[in-house]
């Protein structure tokens, strides 16, 4: 089943003028879907309505709060599929306002489910979930059955919110698929913020030919995925019948440690090198060590894999922003 599947669909993307909403976007338009996005360009959220451009003519946008209940239920009412995107994904502010993350991640997931539950099993739900939900490693690698035991106030929403949806899955009969992905890179993403992921503010601090500093040894291992690939995952996920009802992460197979990437990225983009410094104690008390992922369900059930290398998509990504960086850099909105 290829992604023309979503063509002539009805889609929704919430958060769909953040990094991964707004490339699903492009995704789904190129198909053929008709695309709406919805997003509340919360500054505190990495929305930019610049990652639009090339599609706004092909896709509807509107400008609100999942967590309104007219407007996230019109917008669902109208819709085929609902790719879940929108969230508060700061995971050191998240510890400043817990408050105000569970309502955005938890809440606003209610409201959109509750508004598929009302549709009753039409509207196929795809949801965004991180890998930090896992936690400090506990054994290698991880996989879909890991305990979940998070250490900041953004992946505990994540992990409440992905039981919301299968509660609503199970008992309301919503088909849904939660896919987690794990240090995404690409184009439209926020660049500017250490607070959005690490690796896109590194390649930000990259492209300007600032030094990139890494928190002690940087030795912590992890997964990485060009922003393309991952896209696909969504994508199958909304169209495989076998991943209703499933939670699987979409991961390409290539891991380095924090150090290596950073180095990496200062190769490939340029710099003016990488330099440690001592780990802030905020930082350190929610930092989860490494993370060795093992996406082998995810690529069976959907029939998929990320097939881009570290070195292509940095390159691809270089040449994204080579003629917009000021876009990226400048307002949000």
């Amino acid at each position: 089943m290829s992604e023309e599947g979503l063509a002539g669909r009805r889609v929704l993307v919430t958060g769909g003028l953040g990094f991964i909403g707004s490339n699903l976007a492009h995704r789904c338009a190129s198909v053929g879907a008709q695309v709406t996005v919805l997003d509340s360009l919360d500054p505190s959220c990495g929305g930019n309505a610049a990652n639009l451009d090339g599609v706004a003519d092909r896709v509807r946008v509107m400008r609100g709060d999942i967590r309104d209940e007219r407007v996230a239920g019109d917008a669902v009412r109208d819709s085929d599929v609902v790719f879940s995107c929108a969230a508060f994904t700061s995971h050191a502010r998240s510890m400043e306002d817990p408050a105000h993350v569970m309502d955005v991640n938890c809440g606003g997931t209610l409201v959109l489910l509750e508004a598929a539950k009302r549709e009753r099993g039409r509207v196929r739900f795809v949801h965004v979930g991180t890998s930090t939900q896992t936690g400090r490693m506990l054994r290698e690698p991880i996989t879909e059955d890991h305990p979940e035991l998070p250490l900041d106030m953004y992946s505990a929403s994540k992990t409440a919110s992905e039981k919301l949806v299968f509660l609503y899955g199970t008992v309301h009969g919503v088909p849904a698929t939660v896919v987690r992905l794990a240090n995404v890179y690409g184009p439209r993403a926020n660049i500017r913020s250490a607070d959005l992921g690490f690796l896109n503010y590194f390649i930000g601090l990259a492209l300007r030919g600032e030094r990139l500093t890494v928190y002690g040894e940087g030795d912590q291992r992890r997964n990485v995925a060009y922003v393309d690939d991952v896209v696909g995952a969504l994508v199958r996920a909304s169209i495989v019948p076998a991943a209703v009802g499933q939670v699987l992460f979409a991961v390409s197979d290539e891991h380095l440690t924090v150090r290596a990437l950073a180095e990496t990225i200062s190769r490939e983009i340029g710099s003016a090198g990488v330099a440690s410094v001592p780990w802030p104690s905020s930082r350190a008390r929610i930092e989860i060590g490494s993370a060795v992922i093992d996406g082998s369900r995810g690529r069976e059930v959907l029939g998929w894999r990320a097939t881009t290398s570290l070195r292509d998509g940095l390159a691809r990504t270089k040449a994204y922003y080579a003629s917009r960086l000021q876009a990226y850099l400048g307002s949000a909105a």
